[in-house]
């Protein structure tokens, strides 16, 4: 063609270079096409309008999902979209690969694209041969997808907006990895930088709290929400003049600020910046935008965890007491240790009021639940109860007001939500430190558990109600028990027993296990437990392992200076004998069985468990003979001396009665009479000593070392 000779048509022009137009129009799902354009896709060669549905079957899958990726960030760019297709038969072969580019636009009322683009034929290297062998190796497509699927899958496990930057930096993208990484924030109208990557420290400080509106990159990502690509120096100083003299410095080539949007705002740019030129090509771009995306993802919920955290740890901190000065005579250890799942907050609850008496009262409980509704419910009843405690009421009353309370919370009288009512476990203790005196009230809570001077842990059992809200008339009767120096009580939700699918039983054992061998002061052994329920942990930690709690933890510790408990200025030296106490009245034949129960307890470690059995079942006919021969109510002791594998046993029951028991000679169909036989039988020795009023009854057995524990393991 000469100069001056008129250009030739379009059409002949693009014949010549084999390359094919198309128009696609989403809004009437309608693609049309020219012949060159209908040969390419497998076609005849004749200029024809498909359906979206017909296109479709045309090209692989994978590059339908391309295209509508790549068109929409153009038009969000507004830039060319390009992309390779390949192009199927009716079989599902691969007959050729073409390149699209195209223009595409956006019809803000349809709400749909608009495109015209060109097709054209793309070269592959012959399959087998040594450059077939190296395209499928560094086929593009397949290194940017486990790119982008391993970037995701680590940018979702982040959960600290610091876990989320180191992710960020240590992104490596398939051909183009930058060296240099920046995520900008937005404070007002300000710009911050809230994490640098490949950048030394202080060189962000220029940049740091630049106004929203200066001529730099970040800034006009952040104000438009529209990409910024620049990839030489020179684009740089060209579009940036002002900035350029602060960049030049660090010595990059090019440079991506991509917006970071979460549900249509933008919350902060990310910059990616290279040592050695970028061209950013359409499938650079579309790599930078997709993690671009998913850090704003990222970023987005490391943030409202974050905030969560700091809300529910404000919230533990201004629902759960201090335990305040310490009581004269007594010293106090408590911890909180929260569940795992969603809100770190749930119903367990512990206080410690003054009375009005000068005694003090130590409450905990549960409210059902783990969720906010659990929550509120336990910071309202814990005030309600510390001011019933506080104006003097008994125990007994206390838990009762406390119950009435609740009920009109729950059951719609003061709270609107009446299809989901509550209740809770609670145990009051009212204690005198002068005397070590303890009025203990429960409402459906586990009972009490005492470690003993020597290191032995007992339960004890004490009456108890219902759980408070259920019925608003429950009574919930006192049991009196008194904490001997040395000793100290423990108290606690279930929490701590049942964790890590123990039952009430098994999760006892463990704990009294941590109580008998733990030798350390009092916050130590409330560590001891937590951390033996949990692992290495502390009642401030709330790292992975708060991941494998399944119930709130709440423990308070009360311990009674002296000999052996540890929590004085004393040595933690635990004498050898170790004793229990327990009364049962007339009117209370069920206490027989606690009294069986503590005894086992007592002898948990006894070396012959026939001994034991024997133990129990003398002790059972000794407080029957009372309860059954007599007017008068039975006070038991028990009593354990010296070193394992030698000690001695003595029980005694003692009653107000004058009348002394005598052996008699019971019938084969006699139901009663056999008491003294048997304890001349099976007690090593027994008697019955007189008193001023009444008479004690003793019997007593010696260990053998060489005999079975009690707990069935073989001898030591």
């Amino acid at each position: 063609m000469r100069t001056g000779e008129p250009l030739p048509p379009v059409g002949d022009v693009l014949e010549a270079l084999a390359t094919g137009l198309w128009h696609w129009d989403t809004a009437t799902e309608l693609v049309t096409v020219d012949a060159e354009a209908a040969r390419l896709l497998g076609l005849p060669s004749v200029g024809t309008t498909l359906t979206e549905a017909q296109t479709r079957a045309r090209l692989h899958p994978v590059d339908w999902n391309e295209i509508t990726g790549v068109v929409g960030l153009a038009v969000a760019e507004g830039t060319l979209a390009e992309v390779r297709i390949r192009i199927m038969d009716e079989h599902g072969r691969v007959i050729r690969v073409v390149r699209s580019r195209s223009k595409p636009s956006y019809d803000r009322v349809k709400r749909s694209f608009r495109l015209i683009g060109t097709l054209q034929e793309v070269t592959e290297p012959t399959p087998g041969t040594p450059a077939g062998r190296s395209a499928v190796t560094g086929d593009w497509r397949r290194s940017r997808e486990a790119f982008l699927l391993d970037a995701g899958r680590a940018l979702a496990e982040a959960r600290s907006t610091q876990e989320v930057l180191r992710v960020a930096s240590g992104l490596s993208m398939p051909g183009f990895t930058p060296d240099g990484l920046a995520v900008f924030g937005v404070e007002g109208d300000r710009v911050t930088i809230t994490g640098l990557h490949g950048y030394q420290p202080g060189d962000g400080d220029p940049f740091s709290a630049m106004p929203l509106d200066m001529d730099y990159p970040a800034a006009e990502v952040i104000r438009t929400g529209r990409a910024v690509y620049l990839s030489s120096p020179g684009a740089y100083k060209a579009r940036y003049p002002v900035m350029w003299q602060l960049v030049e410095p660090f010595g990059r080539e090019s440079w991506a600020f991509l917006p970071l949007t979460v549900a249509g705002r933008t919350m902060g740019a990310w910059m990616a910046s290279f040592a050695y030129p970028v061209a950013f090509t359409p499938d650079e771009r579309s790599v930078l935008t997709t993690v671009a995306r998913m850090l704003a993802q990222a970023l987005s919920r490391a943030g409202a965890a974050e905030t969560e955290r700091a809300l529910t740890d404000g919230l533990q901190r201004s629902m759960l007491p201090t335990l305040g000065p310490q009581i004269p005579g007594m010293s106090v250890a408590a911890r909180y240790v929260p569940t795992g799942g969603g809100l770190q907050v749930g119903g367990d609850w512990y206080d410690m009021i003054p009375l009005p008496s000068g005694r003090i009262a130590l409450a905990i409980g549960d409210v059902q639940g783990h969720d906010v509704r659990a929550a509120g419910l336990m910071g309202q009843l814990r005030i309600a109860l510390r001011a019933y405690a506080s104006e003097g009421h008994r125990p007994d009353a206390v838990l009762s007001r406390a119950s009435r309370f609740l009920h009109g919370m729950t059951d719609g009288t003061l709270d609107e939500d009446v299809s989901d009512p509550r209740f809770a476990t609670c145990l009051y203790v009212e204690a005198d430190p002068a005397t070590g005196t303890l009025d203990i009230a429960r409402a459906g809570h586990p009972d009490p558990a005492i470690r003993m001077a020597d290191g032995t842990v007992l339960m004890r059992p004490t009456a108890g109600g219902l759980p408070l809200g259920i019925d608003p008339d429950a009574d919930y009767p006192t049991t009196r028990i008194t904490l001997e120096p040395g000793e100290t009580l423990l108290i606690c939700t279930d929490g701590l027993i049942e964790t890590g699918g123990h039952d009430l039983e098994s999760g006892w054992r463990r704990i009294r296990t941590i109580l008998e061998d733990h030798k350390g002061d009092l916050e130590e052994l409330a560590d001891a437990l937590v951390q033996g329920v949990h692992g290495p942990s502390s009642h401030h930690t709330t790292g992975p392992l708060a991941d494998r709690r399944e119930d709130d933890i709440a423990l308070l510790l009360l311990c009674r200076p002296g000999e052996g408990c540890g929590c004085g200025d004393e040595p933690a030296v635990r004498p050898t004998v170790r004793r229990t106490m327990l009364s049962v009245a007339q009117a209370e034949p069920e206490r027989i069985a606690v009294a069986r129960q503590q005894l086992r307890e007592l002898l948990h470690d006894w070396a012959s468990q026939d001994q034991v059995d024997s133990a129990v079942l003398l002790l059972s006919e000794m407080l029957t003979n009372v309860l059954v021969h007599t007017d008068a109510d039975a006070l038991l002791q028990a009593e354990v001396r010296g070193d394992p594998g030698a000690r001695r046993m003595h029980v005694e029951v003692t009653d107000t009665s004058d009348d002394l028991p005598h052996k008699r000679r019971p019938g084969e169909l006699a139901s009663s009479g056999r008491g003294l036989v048997l304890i001349e039988l099976l007690a090593e020795s027994w008697g019955v000593d007189p008193r001023g009023e009444g008479k004690t009854i003793w019997f007593e057995l010696y260990e053998d070392s060489g005999a079975a524990p009690a707990d069935g393991s073989p001898p030591s």
